[in-house]
């Protein structure tokens, strides 16, 4: 059985009618967004050539810099560093580390890379720093306060009232401070200080303190008198000791120790070479009984 194909009759022109013509390709939309493929490709990889290169990097720093540079003309300079709580720092060495100078720029000044700097001088405990257009810098400093010298291997460093070593080199202007000895002993010494604060004229008689067994004190006055403080409750037995030394003058006499380790008990011992005059007295005075035992015999 043949299958019969029917066709369509052609559309007859009319006399006088143009022909339909072929678009041509660049009217296609196929063709104009595979031009836009390529035109975004190559403006793609020749901004990753150019980020890659460092060139994109390097335009925006010089256009950054000009607008930095240019700010300066309009008032956006440093003109004043105003600076609180600045006591034992030194002002040069200050100024020095900040890196700034009349007329910078203020917008090229970095706050977070000043910070940095600044804090790691001997003194700076913490720091802010701002900058407050269009001309000035601010800053507020805490700064370490000095409480004793630590005494250890022989070598004596100064400790703020934290413990913490303040690094510098000549110590020399501190030498009117409390002496403390002991690995442990920074780390007690603000406690220290409070205790012999109870009595503050026996406390400016003190010249050195000796941490023990990281459980209490030996307290070396300046007349060499060392005094025994306890484990427990020192507090009072330094009160009981300033007490004691109203009615009797210790400071002044042969006593090298005075013992406060029991509760309720003041132990003196003499130093040994009052110990020795008093054994020598009393062999003079026995050799000087026995001639007149024997003249009298």
């Amino acid at each position: 059985m043949r299958r019969l194909r029917i066709f369509a009759p052609k559309p007859k022109l009319k006399r006088g009618q143009p022909r339909r013509r072929a678009r041509p390709i660049w009217r296609q939309p196929t063709f104009w967004s595979i031009i836009f493929l390529l035109v975004g490709t190559t403006i793609g990889l020749g901004c990753l050539w150019i980020w890659k290169t460092g060139l994109f990097q390097e335009l925006a720093g010089k256009t950054r810099w000009q607008f930095i540079t240019g700010s300066a003309k309009y008032g956006f300079a440093v003109r004043e560093v105003y600076v609180k709580g600045r006591i034992e720092t030194n002002k040069e060495l200050l100024l020095n580390t900040l890196r700034l100078k009349r007329g910078t720029p203020i917008l090229a000044f970095d706050p977070e890379a000043a910070l940095e700097r600044v804090t790691a001088l001997p003194w700076i405990r913490t720091a802010v720093i701002e900058r407050q257009l269009p001309d000035v810098v601010y800053l507020s400093l805490v700064e370490r306060k000095p409480l004793a010298l630590w005494q250890h291997k022989g070598d004596f460093t100064l400790i703020d009232t934290s413990g913490e070593i303040i690094p510098l080199n000549n110590i020399g202007k501190y030498n009117n401070l409390k002496i403390v000895v002991g690995w442990n002993a920074p780390k007690h010494a603000s406690n220290l200080l409070g205790i012999l604060a109870v009595a503050p004229e026996l406390a400016k008689r003190v010249k050195a303190a000796v941490r023990v067994g990281n459980r209490r004190w030996d307290i070396k006055m300046d007349n060499d008198l060392e005094v025994y403080l306890p484990e427990l409750e020192p507090v009072s037995a330094w009160v009981q000791l300033a007490e004691l030394l109203e009615l009797h003058d210790l400071m002044e006499g042969d006593v090298a120790i005075v013992d406060l380790r029991l509760p309720g008990r003041i132990i003196l011992r003499q130093s040994p070479k009052t110990e020795e005059g008093m054994k020598l007295k009393s062999n003079r005075t026995s050799k000087q009984s026995n001639p007149k035992s024997r003249w009298d015999t």
